[in-house]
């Protein structure tokens, strides 16, 4: 038998870095016969958004070295070999009395030479590597039950907005990439994990009073009703990651997860931001979320909101599981 054919290498040049990307021509998404060049080719094009949603943040990658056919593998430790230039951030995991020395993407060029690695989602912390104990983004997650359709997360968003509006604060909401929504804050790096997810509790506690019938904090999945929205406030627990903005998704159709404007929930169909539709749309746009950096929102009265519930008798849910080990 004879060798198998492989396509040459080509570089991308990346500011001014110079990426080689090796198959090139590496199907990752049989169902359109997208590329490992067609997944460089729309993070360049998006290259400041991604940029913007990573920069300084502790980074998972979500690789599949054979494309969406093959196995996913997830990344916390860059390989030996990295580009010199690669900057990174150590993690100390106390549990497992480990360390990881994670992607902290600066420039476009470390999300080009991830994904040359195969990488196709990208997973940063809520924390920078100033401080990684102290997170500068605050996560409410809309994640739908198995019975309820992105009409009802569309209803949940809405009261969720109404609650930040009455608090001051300004939320910019993203597609998950799947059937859930996010919305992202900014807050000022003043208190550990622990305390954000507390504050988060309290914020989805207050949603779902106002929409009992939509709405779910319930801890257990197996205890929550299929037809509700729940409110992941454990995103915002340490070493919990979830999909960037501008990240696509290692799906069959490439999604994206999309920065929309408000007025865009109403209506919006998730499904049809890929990664071949979202780069018209961001040089149309720009990047909806350029200004969430300008103004960092406190958390002190939705600490106030969590102090009442526990006085109230509202349980403490218990710490949730991490993936620190791998």
């Amino acid at each position: 038998m004879g060798a198998k054919a492989t396509t040459p290498a080509i570089d991308l040049t990346v500011g001014e870095r110079t990426v080689r990307v090796s198959n090139p021509d590496r199907v990752y998404f049989p169902a359109h016969g997208w590329t490992k060049l067609d997944l460089a080719t729309y993070y360049l094009a998006v290259g400041d958004g991604i940029v913007r949603a990573l920069r300084e943040r502790p980074c998972m990658l979500h690789r599949f070295p054979e494309g969406l056919a093959g196995e996913k593998v997830h990344q916390k430790r860059i390989p030996h070999g990295a580009p010199p230039w690669l900057q990174t951030v150590r993690l100390h995991f106390p549990r497992w009395n480990r360390t990881a020395d994670e992607l902290c993407v600066t420039e476009l060029a470390s999300v080009i030479w991830a994904v040359q690695m195969s990488t196709v989602e990208f997973h940063p912390w809520n924390v920078r590597r100033a401080d990684v104990d102290r997170p500068d983004e605050w996560r409410i997650d809309l994640d739908p039950m198995p019975e309820a359709g992105f009409d009802r997360v569309r209803v949940v968003a809405g009261v969720a907005r109404e609650v930040l509006d009455e608090l001051g604060i300004v939320g910019y909401p993203k597609t998950s990439g799947g059937n859930g929504l996010h919305i992202y804050v900014r807050i000022v790096p003043e208190w550990e994990f622990a305390d954000v997810r507390r504050a988060a509790l309290a914020f989805a506690r207050e949603v779902e009073r106002r929409l009992p019938g939509d709405a779910t904090t319930t801890w257990w999945r197996k205890d929550r009703d299929p037809r509700h929205v729940f409110i992941d406030y454990n995103q915002n627990a340490r070493d919990h990651t979830i999909a960037a903005a501008y990240s696509v998704r290692g799906v069959p159709d490439g999604t994206v997860s999309t920065p929309i404007r408000w007025d865009e929930i109403t209506d919006v169909d998730p499904r049809s931001l890929t990664l071949a539709t979202v780069p018209a749309r961001y040089a149309a746009l720009g990047d909806l979320h350029a200004r969430i950096d300008d103004t960092a929102y406190r958390l002190d009265t939705l600490l106030e909101w969590a102090d009442r519930d526990e006085r109230d008798g509202a349980a403490t849910p218990p710490e949730p599981e991490t993936d620190a080990n791998r």
